[in-house]
């Protein structure tokens, strides 16, 4: 058998199988061959094998939240990532809390959309589509309304490609006495969220982000003392945090019938991951994936809804062209025929598109994307693809 790093080597970023596009979206998004292939064996979810699987699933996602001193613990949970998101939130807040959100796009709405179905008090700060939250700001707010006990974020708003500066925000929840919980959905393995340098309660991601697996389970990262009081605080039987956690700490297996399959493959995706050098190294490869896309579209005209400094290396959206020929759905047609599956828009504000920079590929891809989206606009018969200015001076007057 090859060693990581050789087998990682070999499987390279070579096209997805016969047939299959790129998946340019946050998820699920284009997986190794070999991350494939882990699916092909049947394992019995009460099987001592796949009981060693899960323990060494959960071991490897604590190391890479650098918890060195074994003060957390993970807990996986079955189902999407809004699923996992519910499951901390209705499990870490207490019913007399009351959280402080902060939104600047769709994913931060549906947490206050969830805490409204959960009957948590909340109060919002909501900067938009183009901008973050910041340190002072929450600090206000807290001293503001001294009810609030909880605070939460997203780490990157994927509909908008922003990137919130989580160390900033932490310090300043933990300086007053708060507890952060983060939505680190399309962030964690790519960027850092190391517990030794960022304070917070509990996080939550995705099998089928940053680490690169498919869909089927999420996982919470928490403090075992916050962990431990979340006994009976759950609205659900199937998404109490606490009682899959105690299930997997008495057991070693998943309360209900676990996805065997997803975390097979989830586990060569760690191996992956570790070969190419961790968070660092994954998050470098992204980073050079979203500067290889910018620079390229920006030639034939296209605009970022963003300013460069919170551009993250997970998605990056564009406004539309002003151009009359330009139709999204066309262009979405013609990069598909290509090769490459773009994402739509996910803002109310103005008219985009997205596109994603994590999967297995790498900036030599993104430069192909590039490439297929000059050919489709000159298809379309667009010769600039610069948005409306209206976009622009709306940008600015909300930016600036």
């Amino acid at each position: 058998m090859l060693a990581e790093a050789e087998r990682s080597e070999t499987e390279a970023f070579t096209p997805p199988a016969m047939g299959e596009p790129y998946l340019l979206t946050p998820g699920p998004l284009t997986t190794a061959y070999a991350v494939k292939a882990a699916m092909l064996k049947d394992w019995g979810s009460w099987d001592s094998d796949f009981r060693a699987m899960t323990a060494d699933m959960r071991r490897r996602l604590l190391a890479m939240a650098g918890d060195s001193e074994g003060a957390f613990d993970c807990v996986p949970m079955q189902g999407s990532g809004t699923f996992a998101v519910e499951a901390m939130l209705g499990s870490f807040l207490p019913k007399y809390s009351k959280t402080l959100v902060l939104m600047n796009g769709a994913y931060g709405q549906r947490i206050a959309q969830t805490l409204d179905y959960l009957g948590r008090a909340y109060t919002a700060i909501d900067k938009g589509d183009y901008m973050p939250p910041r340190g002072p700001e929450v600090a206000a707010a807290i001293k503001a309304d001294p009810a609030i006990t909880h605070v939460v974020v997203v780490h990157c708003e994927t509909s908008s490609g922003i990137l919130n500066p989580i160390e900033e925000i932490a310090e300043i929840v933990a300086a007053n006495g708060r507890k952060l919980l983060i939505d680190s959905m399309s962030a964690f393995g790519a960027l850092p969220l190391d517990v030794r340098d960022i304070r917070y309660e509990a996080m939550v991601s995705s099998a089928n982000k940053c680490i690169e697996g498919v869909p089927g389970f999420g996982f919470v990262i928490a403090r075992k003392s916050a962990l431990a009081a979340t006994k009976g605080r759950s609205h659900s039987l199937s998404l109490d945090v606490h009682a899959q956690w105690d299930y997997l700490e008495k057991t070693g297996q998943w309360r209900f019938t676990p996805p065997t399959h997803v975390v097979a493959a989830f586990l060569e995706a760690l191996r992956i991951h570790q070969a190419e050098g961790g968070v660092s190294g994954r998050g470098e490869r992204y980073a050079g994936n979203r500067d290889a896309l910018v620079s390229g579209m920006r030639e034939f005209g296209f605009e970022t809804l963003l300013k460069d400094r919170w551009l993250s290396p997970i998605i990056v959206t564009f406004f539309n062209p002003a151009h009359t020929d330009f139709d999204f759905t066309r262009f979405y047609e013609l990069m598909k025929v290509k090769g490459f599956i773009i994402y739509p828009g996910k803002l109310t504000m103005v008219d985009s598109f997205r596109i994603g920079c994590i999967g297995r590929m790498d900036a030599a891809v993104m430069r192909q994307v590039v490439k297929a989206a000059g050919e489709s606009l000159n298809e379309m018969g667009v010769d600039d693809a610069a948005p409306p200015a209206e976009a622009l001076a709306e940008r600015a007057r909300l930016i600036d």
